[in-house]
This record gives structure tokens, C-alpha cells and sequence, in this order.
């Protein structure tokens, strides 16, 4: 998935320089004639390919400093510390909420640690019997809010230098039937 993510980053070209000549061992005189460049331009359009799955490889945090993240903040959370949780996000964080219209949810993200932070404390402290549960989401450690016993939130996240810098939360339920079931661990 995250070399698909990083393909998507990629101008077309770079894309099918590297495709045809790291993958399908194409030599850069016949990727020419199929792009309309130069093989020196596909030769520079490959090492760019390259350079970009380098540095998404070196940017990505190691799941478990991501679990350890995300376990100080569902603390933070549960314990409605602002400071702490200022702390474990990017001062340019943005957070996301998909309710599809179903239920509650801002309706634009919210950018900013410092508010970021209010926004869930407030949240926690206005439905205070919320069960949160360290989980895998989407195959990287995040979180599954529920309420009732029924899952009403699953919370994703992206980290980078040690802080957490965007927070994906889905809480419409047509998108949360398979973790009804299946996340009961």
C-alpha cells in the first residue's frame, strides 16, 4: 500500500520510466520512444522515481514509535491532559472526521495541535463512558472509539519527526459495519 502511495506521488512519466525500466528491465533507449523524451531525460526521470520511494522509506515512522504515539495519546485523551497532548501533536496537525452525514462530525478538519487538543478533550468530556482500544487500522496502530459497546469511531494516524501530524477519524456508520464484528480482540 505505501509504495502504491508513493507511486501516486510520481509525475506520469516518472512513473513509467521506473515501471518499464526497474521493473521490466526496459532499456532507457526504447522507454524514449514510448514517452517522446530523451533517454537521458527517462534515465533522470527514473532516478527521480527512485529518490522519492528513498525518502517516503526514510520519512515513515516505525510502527512501534506509531503504537507508542498513539498510546501516549489515547492516555492523554482518556486523562483530558491538553498540555500532554499539545505535546504529541504537530503544532501544524490537522484532524479529520467522516460522519457522511449520518451522525456528528466537523464538517470542515481542524488544523492546529493546540486546538486539535480541545476538540477531543472537550469530546471525552461530554460523552464520558467512551471505551477507546488501541487497534491496527488500515495495517498501522490507531484507535477504535466505543460507545455502548458498539464501535462509533475508528481514529487513524499519520506521524512524522515524532509527532502525530494528521488524525483520520471515521465515524459513519455504513463505513464501521465490518468493525462491528470483527474488532473484538
Amino acid at each position: 500500500m505505501a509504495f502504491l502511495v508513493v507511486l501516486e506521488t510520481m509525475t506520469p512519466a516518472e512513473r513509467v520510466a521506473f515501471i518499464l525500466h526497474d521493473v521490466f528491465r526496459y532499456p532507457f533507449a526504447e522507454i524514449a520512444e514510448v514517452v517522446g523524451r530523451t533517454p537521458a531525460a527517462c534515465r533522470q526521470l527514473a532516478t527521480s522515481a527512485r529518490r522519492r520511494i528513498r525518502e517516503s522509506r526514510a520519512s515513515s515512522t516505525p510502527g512501534a514509535q506509531q503504537a507508542g504515539l498513539v498510546r501516549d495519546f489515547k492516555r492523554a485523551w482518556q486523562a483530558r491532559d491538553i498540555s500532554a497532548l499539545i505535546g504529541l501533536l504537530d503544532p501544524d496537525a490537522t484532524a479529520t472526521a467522516d460522519g457522511g452525514g449520518l451522525v456528528s462530525a466537523t464538517l470542515e478538519p481542524v488544523h492546529g495541535g493546540e486546538r486539535i487538543a480541545r476538540v477531543f478533550v472537550d469530546l471525552v468530556a461530554s460523552a464520558p463512558h467512551l471505551t477507546i482500544l488501541e487497534r491496527l487500522v488500515n495495517g498501522q496502530p490507531g484507535l477504535v472509539v466505543e460507545q455502548g459497546g458498539v464501535t462509533a469511531t475508528v481514529m487513524a494516524f499519520d506521524v512524522l519527526g515524532g509527532r502525530i501530524t494528521r488524525i483520520w477519524s471515521v465515524r459513519n456508520p455504513e463505513k464501521l459495519r465490518s468493525w462491528q464484528a470483527d474488532h473484538h480482540a
